[in-house]
């Protein structure tokens, strides 16, 4: 029986990996919807090679465009109230791989309407995990995480307990400005920003990764995932990217996760049940092995570490805050109308203002509070700005 799907940001990175994948077994699944924002050309060629029937596409000027195609009997909607006509009993498996903050409100529509979901998206786990996680059991839908770190502590603890975790280190790359001085930060162009030595991203992920707030978003999944303190999680600079997880385990014993730099491997393994397929991937690659070269950050370089001691392990809304702040600014500098280092200079005293102060100590709330904290964060950084 062919395994039914839905990928929620089809025309990705993550997205376009997984299509990849699935091509190679094509005749194993059935692709009953997928969504994209602006890109209709690639959604409509990926919906074709499928023979998918539905798709949703949310910006209005390529809903139109669409529209415009010979499509004969694909459906197409221009939201996600869209769930309840598609899906008429629970498909198999989802992707959910909407960039940013817009990714959250999807990603809780479809829970209900799948056996199992993959979240790559960072934003809606750190801004709504307890909305999900309330879904996730509502439904007893599954979930797993596709984050290349994440999804390696999910692997590592396999047949372990979480109370046995002593220590979790995320590793970071160091993304395209580890070699370079501080002084040469200000000056930084997008170009060299968006320069990943490991990963083929997009040019937002890819200048958080450049600050290293990538790593600090990882953080908080982190605790959030998998219901640990802050205390119990760090990072580790690997300029390779081939181990992604260390834990280290009260009982003495310490896993490494390591595979290659290809996202496709979380991916696939999301998707597919342990030993049931194998994935061609390079030998253990002994080098690499050899020369880890693991560090401590080094924070003056990369000051966007520091928000982390601000963060509490009860409740709060200052993760959404953070993450809605950082998305902003990271716009602003690529829009030119930041200096690089301005990114975390405007965060960290965003972060510091009375106000957003006591709006951090109230608890997350519903999707429309989430959305009112992005618009308020957004007119407090302009007012910064001007």
């Amino acid at each position: 029986m062919k395994k039914k799907i839905a990928i929620l940001g089809s025309t990705g990175s993550i997205g376009k990996t997984l299509i990849e994948i699935i091509k190679q077994n094509k005749k194993n699944f059935e692709v009953v919807l997928l969504t994209a924002n602006t890109n209709y050309k690639e959604i409509l060629k990926q919906a074709k090679y499928f023979k998918v029937k539905n798709l949703v596409i949310t910006n209005e000027k390529s809903f139109r465009e669409l529209n415009k195609k010979k499509l004969g009997k694909i459906n197409i909607f221009n939201n996600y109230n869209s769930f309840n006509n598609i899906f008429k009993k629970k498909i198999d498996y989802v992707m959910s791989s909407i960039s940013g903050i817009d990714g959250l409100e999807p990603t809780l529509k479809i829970i209900k309407h799948t056996k199992k979901i993959a979240i790559a998206n960072k934003e809606a786990i750190i801004c709504g995990w307890h909305l999900i996680k309330k879904d996730l059991r509502k439904h007893k839908t599954s979930f797993v995480p596709v984050d290349s770190e994440h999804f390696s502590i999910f692997y590592a603890l396999k047949g372990n307990q979480i109370s046995n975790i002593e220590k979790i280190y995320l590793t970071a790359s160091g993304g395209p400005l580890n070699n370079l001085p501080k002084k040469r930060f200000k000056n930084i162009k997008i170009s060299e920003a968006i320069k990943h030595p490991n990963w083929k991203m997009g040019k937002k992920i890819s200048v958080d990764s450049a600050t290293m707030m990538n790593k600090v978003f990882e953080i908080i999944e982190a605790k959030k995932i998998f219901d640990l303190d802050y205390n119990k999680l760090d990072i580790l600079v690997h300029p390779a990217s081939y181990v992604h997880a260390i834990t280290k385990f009260k009982d003495g014993m310490i896993n490494i996760v390591a595979h290659d730099t290809n996202m496709k491997i979380p991916i696939f393994n999301s998707l597919y049940n342990k030993h049931l397929k194998t994935i061609e991937s390079d030998y253990v690659n002994l080098k690499k092995l050899n020369s880890l070269n693991f560090k401590r950050v080094d924070i003056n370089k990369f000051p966007s570490i520091k928000i982390i001691s601000k963060l509490q392990n009860n409740e709060s809304s200052l993760e959404t805050i953070i993450v809605v702040a950082n998305d902003e600014l990271v716009n602003l500098f690529l829009l030119k109308k930041l200096n690089f280092t301005d990114i975390i200079n405007i965060l960290q005293k965003l972060i510091n203002m009375k106000e957003i102060i006591d709006l951090s100590k109230k608890k997350p709330g519903d999707v429309k509070s989430i959305f009112f904290l992005k618009d308020l964060v957004k007119r407090k950084i302009n007012k910064l700005i001007n």
